[in-house]
């Protein structure tokens, strides 16, 4: 019943509170993952470093069990982006991003660190964000902010390439999942 909030401790919200955030987190993540899922490699390099990270929180507090699955989906990502990055020959498709959402957001509570998925996963926040504030932003304004959302599809439309973004991308997640792992060993004093 309770949520680790890193650097604070323990917060209890009681059996009906930690159910209603592990419904409302599980849909988040996997509405996240799912927008990002719209250039070739960009939702797959994303995964790769957000699964390695919680791979090494699992690793780290004990939880083998956790370890090796996390590291088996990393490496079937590696695997999954020799094939998709461009031209892709394979696609991940709404299935394997839902599946793959999904997943992170459970590893994620298992390992008893959701909330540092905000960090690790920043680039899936981005994404999400962009649809939320161009919704909000029409709805009130009557206009758009954005050119196209999720915001890679901004990107594209500015002229930035398929690559380039793709890359940043991969590059931003990358510093992010690190930056989630010294937030997880300074928080516990490691």
């Amino acid at each position: 019943t309770t949520l680790r909030v890193p650097f604070i401790g323990p917060a209890d919200l009681g059996p009906i509170g930690i159910a209603l955030f592990a419904f409302l987190f599980h849909i988040a993540v996997t509405f996240s993952v799912n927008e990002m899922d719209g250039l070739d490699g960009l939702a797959g390099g994303t995964l790769l470093t957000s699964f390695g990270a919680y791979s090494a929180i699992a690793f780290l507090q004990g939880r083998y069990d956790l370890a090796a699955l996390t590291g088996v989906l990393t490496g079937s990502l590696l695997a999954f982006l020799w094939f998709n990055i461009p031209p892709a020959r394979f696609f991940m498709g709404d299935t394997g991003a839902m599946g793959l959402g999904i997943t992170l957001g459970v590893v994620a509570l298992l390992v008893g660190e959701p909330l540092l998925l905000i960090v690790i996963g920043l680039p899936f926040v981005v994404e999400s964000l962009s649809v939320i504030i161009q919704m909000s932003w029409k709805h009130v304004l009557g206009r758009k902010l954005f050119r196209s959302t999720p915001i890679h599809h901004h990107l594209e439309a500015i002229g930035w390439p398929e690559p380039k973004i793709v890359m940043r991308t991969w590059v931003i997640s990358g510093v992010t999942a690190v930056l989630g792992l010294i937030i997880f060993l300074l928080d516990r004093g490691a």
